[in-house]
């Protein structure tokens, strides 16, 4: 299980995160969503342990700051790193080294291979194109057989066949009990995926979602939805406050007469 609560993220003095809770039970994919701006990437990096924020992050019940959820978490970033010296290959060794792993050669050249890069383990980092890199941090992120794997904007850069290939490894992961939070703005590949989805605005959770409870939409009704009804009541209550500051200013007896 992943478990946020009360999350709250400041910047300096700006707000970024306000008192986010929710939670993502074994065994389930969930979906973060909002519009630029929302908050998503700090509770993304929150989650990673990249950033510093008030309020507890659990990892099957243990706080993700200690060593022994980050053994069972896996994260794959929208923006890969690698280092660039390393070969395909020596990255695999250096996570299966790093996490004391007891993942076989086999398994290792199956998870390659399943990704197309068994043939590419010699190739260095920096030789590289952004969607092998991507294909790469995947397969170290499976090395580890995570409890709980945050996946960010995981389909960006990846060729047909290497996405279809991680939608059924994300259903896979499900049927194994593990935890899969997908943060994404693209609706259409995780459709077929979610359990759970959480929308964000602003900083805040403003929406929770059970597949179970939706009657049968689709993400992009539920998104727009929540979204655009909010930014109609904000509109209007800004609307109301400019009438009744005109009106305070037109008053008579404001002005004493």
């Amino acid at each position: 299980m992943l478990e946020l609560v009360h999350v709250t993220k400041y910047y300096g003095k700006n707000l970024a995160v306000n008192d986010v809770s929710f939670a993502v039970p074994d065994g389930t994919v969930g979906v973060l969503l909002g519009p630029n701006g929302a908050g998503k990437s700090t509770i993304i990096k929150s989650i990673a342990g990249l950033l510093k924020f008030k309020g507890g992050i659990g990892i099957q019940g243990i706080d993700s700051r200690d060593a022994r959820a980050k053994r069972i978490f896996a994260y794959v970033p929208e923006m890969p790193a690698m280092y660039q010296s390393l070969s395909v290959a020596e990255h695999m060794e250096f996570i299966r080294r790093a996490y004391k792993l007891t993942i076989t050669d086999q398994e290792v050249q199956e998870i390659l291979e399943r990704f197309e890069l068994w043939d590419k383990k010699e190739k260095l980092g920096d030789e590289l194109s952004k969607g092998m890199m991507q294909k790469v941090s995947i397969c170290c992120a499976l090395l580890i057989r995570p409890r709980v794997m945050l996946l960010d904007e995981p389909m960006v850069g990846l060729d047909p066949k290497a996405i279809k290939e991680l939608k059924e490894v994300v259903l896979e992961l499900k049927n194994h009990g593990t935890t899969v939070l997908i943060s994404t703005h693209m609706l259409e590949m995780v459709q077929e995926l979610w359990d759970m989805v959480f929308v964000m605005d602003k900083g805040k959770m403003i929406a929770s979602y059970n597949q179970s409870e939706t009657e049968g939409k689709n993400l992009d009704e539920l998104f727009f939805q929540v979204t655009e009804h909010r930014e109609e009541t904000m509109n209007k209550e800004m609307e109301f406050v400019g009438d009744t500051d005109t009106t305070r200013q037109t008053n008579p007896s404001d002005k004493g007469e």
